[in-house]
């Protein structure tokens, strides 16, 4: 590709429980090697907890609070205000919660990935799954 391209926003759908723009992906504009989206949390939601195989994660927090439970039966939390970055390593169980019950909360999503949720996988707590190539379980 040899030009520069403008995605407009388009409408949001919904994935994991949030509202999910796609700017930058594969699909979108044929991105090689990144896919960039816009989320939205709304108000007390919960996403599907999850991990992402093979691709690394950064998200840039543009409003509200998220706390991120992560690892191993999800045992441990960061919160992320308006600002903050959070990085996300392959393989690395996952679930972002908007603590406010009032406001939502928004953010953008990086990722090395241009196929954006194509490797995007289930983590169950109670089931206890097995992350491929980390040593989590």
């Amino acid at each position: 590709m040899d030009r520069v391209l403008v995605v407009r926003a388009g409408k949001a759908s919904e994935r994991q429980r949030l509202g999910y723009t796609v700017g930058v992906s594969a699909e979108v504009c044929g991105a090689t090697g990144l896919s960039m989206s816009h989320v939205v949390i709304p108000p007390g939601a919960v996403a599907d907890a999850h991990y992402h195989t093979g691709y690394e994660t950064a998200i840039y927090q543009l409003s509200g609070r998220v706390e991120t439970r992560f690892g191993p039966d999800l045992a441990e939390s960061v919160v992320t205000e308006a600002g903050d970055f959070l990085f996300v390593p392959p393989g690395v169980p996952h679930q972002p919660r908007n603590v406010s019950d009032t406001e939502p909360a928004s953010a953008i999503v990086a990722r090395n990935d241009p196929r954006d949720e194509e490797r995007v996988v289930p983590y169950s707590e109670s089931s206890r799954n097995r992350v491929p190539d980390t040593g989590l379980s």
